[in-house]
């Protein structure tokens, strides 16, 4: 993928630079209204003649800045399982990500169980249950149109009962403008909380980087119904830039722990800032 920093150092190859344009291309990247303001007032305030190459190492600087060199891995709770909710509107590759998730930790050596709480689609009951059968994770389901949280309960009491590491909930897409939808989500909230009072302890939001801004809008309001510990971004192997990672971390504090690249299995990794800034952006 022809990376975002790439695309600026081809468009602004002159030193009279367009501060207008600049800004716009910045906000086109993802970055946000808030970042794109930050750099072309740092860009100004430096008094020498600047070229393209100037333009992006002070956007990596401020990207750099933002985002943690680091993300904390996952890792096991001991003596109970370790509860991951998956949340995020539809389309996003929600679903698909859970599977990965769950074969990325299982090749570490992990025990998972998955929980197909989406039960008003039936196809992503069966996607799940693919995965789970080509995959050998063990899968918690109930009948179409169940209550969403007797199956993330169900799910806790397998994952207790066979000595677990992680229990993956895979919840139903829901637009984040829909009151009673955001209502559900918390109530699989708290019955999770019934079964350990800090669980869930993860709650990732899946977000498609083609979407642009709207994932920031989606972020701030799935952060307000529960708090978000981390984002998963999908699809950054094709026209998403993936910036938008960045605003979300700079206006939430929130950071991505995953990133999707492919269909395969396998193309989904831990979030590596430093490789992100020098190569996806």
């Amino acid at each position: 993928m022809a990376g975002f920093f790439k695309s600026l150092l081809q468009r602004f190859t002159k030193p009279d630079i367009d501060w207008d344009e600049l800004e716009a291309s910045l906000i086109s990247g993802d970055l946000g209204p808030r970042l794109a303001l930050q750099i072309v007032k740092d860009l100004k305030s430096r008094q020498r003649t600047l070229h393209g190459a100037d333009i992006v190492q002070v956007a990596r600087e401020h990207v750099r800045k933002i985002l943690p060199e680091t993300v904390p891995p996952l890792e096991p709770i001991p003596g109970k399982p370790k509860v991951l909710l998956i949340v995020g509107v539809n389309g996003t590759g929600k679903t698909t990500s859970t599977a990965k998730l769950a074969n990325l930790l299982h090749k570490r050596g992990y025990k998972i169980v998955l929980a197909a709480a989406d039960t008003f689609r039936a196809a992503a009951v069966e996607q799940l249950t693919v995965w789970s059968e080509r995959l050998q994770i063990p899968l918690v389901k109930g009948p179409p149109n169940c209550d969403p949280a007797a199956v993330c309960f169900d799910g806790y009491e397998k994952a207790v009962k066979t000595e677990a590491d992680f229990l993956i909930c895979d919840t139903a897409g829901r637009l984040h403008t829909k009151h009673n939808l955001m209502e559900e989500l918390k109530k699989i909230h708290r019955i999770l909380g019934r079964k350990d009072t800090s669980s869930p302890h993860e709650v990732l939001l899946v977000c498609d980087a083609t979407t642009g801004g709207n994932a920031l809008q989606q972020a701030r309001e799935f952060h307000k119904a529960i708090p978000l510990t981390g984002v998963i971004v999908t699809k950054l192997d094709g026209s998403g830039k993936g910036g938008v990672l960045v605003p979300i971390q700079q206006e939430l504090g929130v950071p991505t722990r995953f990133i999707g690249l492919g269909e395969k299995a396998e193309d989904f990794q831990p979030f590596d800032s430093k490789r992100f800034v020098e190569e996806l952006l």
